[in-house]
């Protein structure tokens, strides 16, 4: 039987922007993806905003923005034969017996 990871993924400051990914990769193996992505962003957003100057009306163009979609079509990617499956934490369903 082979093991399988849930992890609660955050990359921003909203929590309903989390995800969640059923995987058996490691932790590592995740993060190694997912996190230069969302560094990229963050640096490209950094430099838009520095200054007292507010940034240009087509800033966003500039911004190459990612998505819970795109962050796993990323690991999908780099790790074709892993299992990777992602969720939003809002559609999990309880059930209660």
């Amino acid at each position: 039987m082979k093991k399988l990871n849930l992890y609660q993924v955050n990359t921003t400051a909203w929590d309903e922007e989390d995800f969640l990914l059923l995987t058996d990769l490691s932790e590592e193996q995740v993060t190694e993806i997912i996190q230069p992505i969302v560094e990229a962003e963050r640096e490209r957003e950094n430099a838009l905003f520095e200054g007292d100057n507010p940034p240009p009306a087509y800033w966003s163009d500039l911004v190459s923005e990612y998505t819970n979609e795109t962050l796993v079509e990323a690991i999908r990617e780099k790790y074709p034969n892993a299992i990777v499956t992602a969720y939003d934490p809002i559609n999990i369903n309880l059930i209660s017996v």
